[in-house]
């Protein structure tokens, strides 16, 4: 104990303090065996948990009352007691936030994967079995149920990261905001270095705060008007602030790299990801913001858009994923854009992307020539939303950014949604007759649908899949297994 203060003493001074404040009872039929957020064991949540808390991060106590304390006060269960549980403490006591069921919302319990060495991948023209383990003991067994699909979604992560994207750090050591004039102001720490950035917001003159919001990727280049009018927030996210990406000298450079290193083998997009989780986490702590954290969204245009795929793919707490005309490296898949380019289309594919610009890890360098050795493809990559809400924007009047790639790879990837019984949660639509990411008021409906259904909770139709070219979607060359029907 420091100061000299006694933990009985501090909670009897507390009690007096609180005893009149109002109180969320958390109590259920069945008795879990600690219930989030209330850390001093009496079955409620309330203001005397949150000046625990408190007093326990200013170090006026080291330890909670209750047994089960300190798994009680870790509500964002991310591993440790923060600063971030105790914002996710005051937004429920303010009635802006739920807090876990520990009998419902415990993480499933992941085994670890043992990356494969490049030498060991087995060249597949065709695009993976998505429900397929590819590592460990499971190695060649498929998915029967939709509870698995986490294992398998964790497994695709791990070999994006470790092949394509780089790997993204978690939490760093501190991580503090705040808000004023519309900005929300963040600050990471790690060891003895210390990055900020600002991430402006727009607020709606609709709706309800607090609000939900579609993040942009450095900029948005939807219809933000009509975003606004439905009352959903607009966010913009400085990714190239995080990390540049002008052409191939940027590898290395910008705040990201600031804190882990320059040498750090990450491509731009991951670290754009892990800048938005940062500002997630910003906006979990900062009340003051009127954001709703669990109602997220993320989009962008072009580069953007493969900086909005990797955003959504790689944190769960984004409800819905747009984007736009990204092509290879985002909607677009490595092995449909080769075929796409051997059949005597100007389309850019893994060999050109990797020299353009730094937007993926050194490490996908060693696919050059050999996408077929990757394990995994973009239809997966997709698939990492699931069953989250996702909407493919593209353009069939730019070759370049591979129009029949993207239909193919979209048309696999919405298997692995139809699998798990939320088909319509993914969406695509390719419309013409307008110039690269200006977008056409014939694609707003959608988009619209898909913002009322995930980040309004609205029940309108989401089921699109549509493009105004006739594409054909080659079943027998590019899929070798079936769509398993998961209990």
């Amino acid at each position: 104990m420091k100061k000299g203060i006694s933990f009985l003493a501090c909670l009897s001074i507390f009690v007096c303090i609180f005893a009149a404040a109002g109180s969320f009872d958390t109590s259920a039929a069945t008795t879990p065996a600690f219930i989030y957020g209330d850390v001093n064991g009496d079955r409620t949540v309330d203001a005397l948990d949150l000046s625990l808390m408190k007093m326990y991060l200013l170090g006026t106590i080291t330890t909670f009352p209750s047994d089960q304390g300190k798994n009680a006060a870790d509500v964002d269960k991310s591993g440790s007691v923060d600063s971030l549980d105790v914002s996710m403490i005051k937004r429920y006591l303010l009635g802006q936030a739920t807090l876990p069921d520990p009998d419902v919302d415990q993480p499933p319990v992941l085994e670890p994967i043992t990356i494969p060495a490049f030498s060991s991948l087995q060249a597949n023209a065709k695009l993976p079995d998505p429900f397929m383990y590819k590592t460990g003991a499971k190695k060649g067994t498929r998915i029967t149920t939709k509870s698995q699909w986490e294992q398998r979604r964790y497994e695709i992560s791990q070999l994006a990261q470790a092949f394509e994207y780089g790997v993204k750090p978690g939490k760093p050591e501190s991580v503090t905001a705040s808000y004023s004039s519309n900005k929300i102001n963040i600050t990471c720490k790690q060891g003895s270095k210390t990055i900020s950035f600002a991430c402006s917001i727009q607020y709606p003159t609709t709706g309800k705060a607090p609000y939900p919001a579609m993040i942009g990727v450095n900029m948005n280049t939807l219809n933000t008007s009509e975003i606004l009018k439905l009352g959903v927030a607009l966010i913009t996210l400085p990714a190239d602030e995080i990390a540049q990406e002008v052409d191939g000298s940027s590898r290395g450079k910008g705040k990201f790299f600031d804190l882990y290193g320059s040498t750090y083998d990450a491509g731009a997009l991951i670290a754009w990801a892990w800048g938005a989780d940062r500002l997630i986490d910003a906006l979990e702590m900062t009340p003051a913001a009127n954001i709703n954290p669990t109602k997220l969204g993320v989009t962008g245009g072009s580069r953007n858009g493969k900086g909005a795929l990797a955003i959504g793919a790689f944190d769960e707490r984004i409800a819905l994923t747009i984007p736009q005309e990204s092509g290879n490296g985002g909607a677009s898949g490595w092995r449909t854009a080769d075929a796409q380019m051997a059949a005597g289309q100007n389309v850019q594919t893994l060999s050109e992307i990797v020299g353009e610009n730094v937007w993926f890890a050194k490490a996908l360098n060693q696919f050059v020539n050999n996408t077929t050795k990757l394990p995994y493809d973009h239809h997966e990559i997709e698939a990492l939303c699931a069953p989250r809400g996702l909407l493919v924007l593209e353009n069939p009047d730019f070759e370049w950014l591979g129009n029949l790639s993207c239909w193919n790879t979209a048309t696999a990837g919405r298997m692995i949604y139809q699998a798990l019984g939320v088909q319509d949660n993914m969406g695509y639509s390719s419309i013409g007759g307008h110039g690269h990411c200006v977008f056409p008021a014939s694609q707003q409906p959608e988009v619209t649908a898909f913002i009322q259904k995930f980040l309004l909770g609205q029940n309108v139709s989401t089921n699109v899949f549509r493009s105004d070219k006739t594409y054909t979607f080659d079943k027998a060359r590019w899929i070798d297994w079936t769509v398993p029907n998961l209990q």
